[in-house]
């Protein structure tokens, strides 16, 4: 999986498009309604398509999360919160934050909690710390401090002639998730719903058992901590909706083009530090347990998603049903209006690694990509 969904579990997209429809033509929720609202606010600076391109504050309706999920952080408490007591809030929290000037605001350290490993892949950290798998009250903490920071969704792109790399770069787009104010921040939880496909406690993915639809966070810990399976794991997994990955493609394999570049050009779209994973301490050893999930199944419960909307509805949706599109930073058109020019050099230039705001600032501030000449280069000598 790349982390960078369409339709996590059923359409998430569809959810996302219907939910701020219904916003559009009704009254705000009010804090008795179902839905836990979030302060969010949608975002109604608009390109030429229709999309958004940074945050303002809609004062006729909250943006706020669909009404299957709940707030991701304190922060999202703050319109039901007395207005008095703001301000002892934010700075209860100032001491939490730990700013770093150039990067998204957020709690890096969460990355790497204690008793956590990183795979060597960088997609997932798991821990089998015994308190985990065995209070209630632990496993939901953490799940939800876990969701207060998004994935890292990237851009690769290759060429190749034959058995020769020209170029392999990097963009990372997960600044696009993370708005500079957090009020305009559109992530939330969610959990899985009736009729919905997930390993819900066992050994494959099914519809049972089915909790309802307002069993929450609290119940799918309580059903793991419960479990005396030998086995067992429990899933957080962030996605990210709505980026438009194939137009991004598109006009990646265009600029390439332009370039009368011979070779094979690849483009994917990996997500890192996308799941967080804790399971039962092992028994006698690790071997022992691998053999064990191996021979007797490993009781998984895969029930939970931190959502991070790149948009509230796709590009083709908001341009089929008429709707306004709003994006948590920028529209796609805006990130490759500031991007294609850096590309472009990197690609020239042979690059093997990141390009980062550097490049950005040296392409606006230097005139660095513009006019570049056409690469071409021919064909690799074992061509």
């Amino acid at each position: 999986m790349s982390g960078i969904e369409e339709n996590p579990w059923v359409s998430e997209k569809d959810r996302l498009r219907a939910h701020f429809t219904q916003l559009d033509h009704g009254p705000p929720p009010t804090p008795t309604s179902v839905s836990l609202g979030s302060p969010i606010s949608p975002l109604d600076t608009h390109d030429g398509d229709g999309s958004s391109s940074g945050p303002q504050q809609h004062q006729d309706c909250p943006l706020t999360p669909p009404p299957y999920s709940g707030p991701s952080r304190t922060s999202q408490l703050d319109l039901l919160t007395p207005p008095d007591s703001h301000s002892q809030g934010r700075a209860q929290r100032s001491h939490q934050t730990h700013e770093h000037p150039g990067l998204p605001c957020l709690d890096y350290r969460l990355y790497s909690p204690p008793l956590f490993e990183l795979s060597s892949d960088c997609t997932t950290i798991k821990s089998n710390a015994p308190y985990l798998s065995t209070t209630t009250q632990a496993l939901t903490s953490l799940i939800r401090s876990q969701a207060t920071v998004p994935p890292k969704p990237q851009v690769h792109v290759t060429g190749r002639r034959a058995h020769k790399l020209d170029f392999a770069i990097k963009l990372n787009l997960m600044p696009l998730l993370i708005p500079g104010d957090a009020r305009q921040r559109m992530d939330y939880i969610r959990c899985v719903g009736a009729g919905e496909v997930a390993y819900r406690g066992g050994t494959r993915p099914g519809l049972q058992p089915d909790v309802g639809d307002h069993a929450g966070l609290e119940e799918w810990a309580r059903r793991f901590v419960d479990d005396t399976s030998p086995v067992k794991s429990f899933v957080l997994e962030r996605t990210v909706a709505n980026l438009d990955t194939d137009w991004l493609e598109g006009q990646i394999r265009s600029l390439v083009a332009s370039t009368a570049y011979k070779g094979v050009v690849t483009v994917t779209f990996p997500v890192t530090h996308r799941r967080v994973e804790v399971q039962n301490p092992d028994k006698v050893n690790k071997l022992f347990t691998g053999l064990t999930a191996l021979f007797v199944g490993k009781s998984s419960y895969e029930v939970v998603k931190a959502v991070w909307p790149f948009a509230t509805c796709s590009r083709a949706e908001a341009a089929e049903a008429g709707v306004v599109r709003r994006c948590a930073v920028q529209s796609e058109e805006q990130w490759w209006k500031e991007w294609a020019q850096p590309i472009r050099y990197a690609i020239a230039t042979k690059r093997h690694g990141w390009v980062t705001n550097e490049d950005k600032l040296e392409a606006m501030m230097e005139g660095k990509g513009k006019g570049v000449s056409a690469v071409n280069w021919g064909p690799s000598e074992d061509w």
